[in-house]
């Protein structure tokens, strides 16, 4: 008989990859699926970084490296953090991993004891508190909505924080809600985070390449944080680069020495080809390598929105970052069409897949149920089809 771990049980799976996998069946049957579910961009990873994977490959780089990553991609990455967010880190304080998800898991598996809580303000990247419960600590959402911009108050944080809370883990630019933390605002979170000094601070930067604000602010500049603060980015996003999966951090030495432990014992380093073409990316001007990539997603969220607006019931907000929308579609809950009735942001979801193939999110994953998240990381053409089969579809319940 097989059976499977408690822990295992314990876990839920991707919201954002159990839809991704729905949408592949409905397409191996020959629908026409427009799928906004996942969170990566629609475009090539630029050539000079194919290129410095190729030379790789030509200079041997096939072997083992150094479980943080090589010395010059984590020289590499000291220079981008002073470059593009004015922090100071030695290449020791460096780990490189097979993304940045292992980078959280790492985090989490090295740093929470069962019982400890994490403060996880809402929305949330799907993957937090599941990360945080393989971990065996306990995710303490903090609630906003859209009336918000999905921000939290500095009030409602230190509302939230108990004797046993551990760690506070956050994004911005935010996956799902686009929202981008000014500096005021994070010098505000500061401030409160200073009557805590045991809570230590996990500011996700992954998509700090995509802020519509021309406005980035890391957490860990404010000098009385610095030294519980730990910065997590990596490739995915801003350089189109989610299949190679290289993520990292930049963290006290001895967080970063507790990262390297323990991902020695699970993956080692991360793929050395792809490490050498990070080392390209990371030396690379930000501005000019992501520039189009930005004004794209910036000239799509506003196409997505003008659309959107046309369907009644349909509540956003304007995202200063990433690429999403995460509308409060809550007007629709307690509606039918007679057949399918609707009481959350799941059945809307399956909903809208099934009767005309477009595929979003639920918000409850996210820490949001009463939202759907909707990428707009695909072309006009498919943006502009997808809110019209969507209006179309919410039109029939009444």
């Amino acid at each position: 008989m097989t059976k499977v771990s408690d822990r295992l049980n314990r876990l839920a799976e991707s919201a954002t990859l159990a839809m991704a996998r729905m949408s592949r069946e409905l397409k191996d049957e020959g629908k026409d699926v427009i799928a906004l579910s996942l969170g990566e961009p629609d475009f090539d990873t630029p050539e000079f970084i194919k290129e410095a994977a190729k030379q790789a490959i030509t200079d041997n780089y096939s072997h083992y490296t150094p479980v943080p990553g090589l010395l010059e991609l984590r020289e590499a990455i000291v220079k981008k953090f002073k470059r593009d967010n004015n922090l100071d880190f030695t290449t020791d304080q460096i780990v490189t991993s097979t993304g940045a998800k292992q980078s959280l898991a790492n985090l989490a598996l090295s740093l929470l004891n069962k019982g400890d809580e994490v403060l996880l303000p809402c929305p949330y990247w799907v993957s937090y508190s599941e990360i945080i419960k393989l971990a065996e600590g306990i995710p303490v959402e903090i609630p906003s909505s859209i009336d918000s911009n999905f921000k939290i108050t500095p009030k409602q944080l230190e509302k939230s924080i108990t004797k046993n809370t551990k760690m506070l883990i956050f994004s911005s630019p935010c996956n799902p809600s686009g929202t981008v933390y000014t500096q005021n605002e994070l010098e505000d979170f500061g401030k409160i985070l200073i009557k805590f000094p045991n809570i230590i601070i996990v500011a996700d930067e992954i998509y700090e390449h995509i802020n519509f604000t021309e406005e980035h602010f890391s957490i860990g500049r404010i000098n009385e944080l610095k030294n519980r603060v730990v910065t997590v980015n990596g490739v995915s996003k801003g350089f189109a680069m989610t299949g190679w999966r290289v993520g990292f951090i930049g963290a006290p030495l001895w967080i970063a020495k507790a990262c390297n432990k323990i991902q020695g014992q699970v993956t080692s380093a991360t793929c050395a080809v792809a490490q050498k073409a990070t080392e390209k990316a990371m030396l690379a001007d930000p501005k000019s390598t992501t520039l189009e990539m930005k004004k794209t997603f910036l000239r799509r969220r506003d196409l997505l929105l003008n659309e959107l607006s046309k369907i009644p019931g349909v509540k956003c907000n304007i995202p200063q970052g990433a690429f999403y929308i995460f509308p409060d579609i809550s007007y629709y809950f307690g509606k039918s069409n007679g057949k399918i009735n609707i009481t959350n942001a799941n059945d809307l979801c399956m909903f809208l897949l099934n009767s005309c193939h477009v595929a979003l999110v639920a918000g409850d994953a996210f820490g949001n149920p009463e939202c759907v998240r909707i990428s707009y990381a695909a072309s006009d053409k498919q943006l502009i089809e997808a809110a019209k089969r969507i209006q179309t579809q919410l039109n029939t319940l009444k």
